[in-house]
């Protein structure tokens, strides 16, 4: 089979293409072959930074397939489904930059005839970070289904990325009034079209008022991207005892905290990353988001408000650069040729 692998950690130029032997399944586990891989800032930190663990990884958490061959344990009646694949290349040198990737069955979940394969690779890690930020409340829900969010307002940071789009389409799909923030027409646009009820940008006028105009008593949930650079905003438009789910600091800049105002809010701050949510959160995330996926409720492409940006498996150094770079809005995509 074609991989793209990397030995060292460094730029996009560490990753190469190569020829590797076809990977077996071992007990519990699934062969995928793997139609469209998913990339994610998360791969981007891994590749230039994080210790490999392994002589060789191939990259990506995420991507959609075809299951090919099962493993012991494993209902054989699996080979031939449709399938999209979470966190396969965590703790693992399988990722799914290449045209089969081994991963634990639970990690390779159903996907729907009417769902195309893009869609499937834009899950895994946005969706399932979604979940978790709308499901961290004091007051729960803790699992996400028509209704569960019924009465709550929802702002969604950043609603133009790719996990900012993800909140929208869950917390839409859940019954909360969702609010977008974002930094221009064009993103709003984005953001609207995902499904945000209401769209404010945050680089003009006053963007606490507009909300506050929006939910006079406050916001139930903020699912924040750049905690250091919009706090101050969070923190005027929270309700009492409100939550501010971050998962991600864009920009970098420190977080200023001003503890007697957050008690006074009696404000729930919860930090989250996939990786160490626990494996009962991420199989409730991945059964609600499947859900989700059968109803319809989380369409990409640009006129659902997720543009995609597409690359062959042999130009994978040129999609991480374009992920790099920060230009790309939308979701960045490998197609691995069948």
């Amino acid at each position: 089979m074609r991989a793209i692998v990397h030995r060292d950690n460094g730029g996009p130029d560490v990753l190469r293409l190569v020829d590797r032997d076809l990977p077996a399944p071992g007990p519990g586990e699934v062969r995928v072959r793997v139609a469209v891989s998913g990339v994610n800032p998360a791969d981007l930190q891994a590749r230039s930074g994080g210790p490999l663990g392994f002589p060789e990884v191939t990259p990506h958490l995420d991507g959609a397939g075809v299951i090919d061959a099962v493993g012991d344990g494993v209902d054989p009646d699996r080979a031939g489904q449709r399938v999209w694949v979470f966190l396969a290349a965590a703790g693992r040198p399988t990722g799914t930059a290449a045209e089969f990737t081994v991963v634990p069955a639970e990690q390779a979940v159903p996907l729907p005839d009417e769902a195309g394969f893009e869609a499937g690779a834009s899950l895994g890690v946005p969706a399932l970070t979604a979940h978790r930020a709308l499901t961290v409340a004091e007051d729960g829900p803790r699992r996400l289904r028509p209704g569960a969010l019924d009465g709550r307002v929802v702002l969604a940071a950043g609603g133009a990325g790719a996990v900012g789009h993800a909140v929208i389409q869950l917390a839409r799909w859940a019954g909360a009034t969702v609010i977008a923030t974002v930094s221009g027409p064009e993103k709003a646009r984005l953001a609207t079209a995902a499904g945000a009820h209401h769209v404010v940008n945050y680089r003009e006028g006053d963007p606490a008022a507009a909300i506050r105009a929006i939910a006079p008593d406050g916001v139930d949930l903020v699912a924040e991207v750049a905690l250091g650079a919009n706090l101050a905003l969070d923190l005027a438009v929270l309700r009492t005892r409100g939550t501010i789910s971050t998962y991600a600091n864009d920009g970098g800049r420190p977080v200023e905290l001003d503890v007697l105002r957050n008690m006074v809010l009696n404000t729930r701050l919860q930090f989250l990353v996939l990786y160490t949510a626990g494996p009962e959160a991420r199989a409730a995330a991945a059964e609600d988001v499947a859900a989700a996926v059968r109803a319809g409720a989380l369409p990409v492409g640009e006129e659902h408000g997720l543009p995609l940006v597409r690359f062959p498996l042999d130009r994978t150094a040129d999609a991480h650069r374009a992920l790099e770079s920060g230009a790309v809005v939308g979701k960045v995509l490998v197609d691995v040729p069948w």
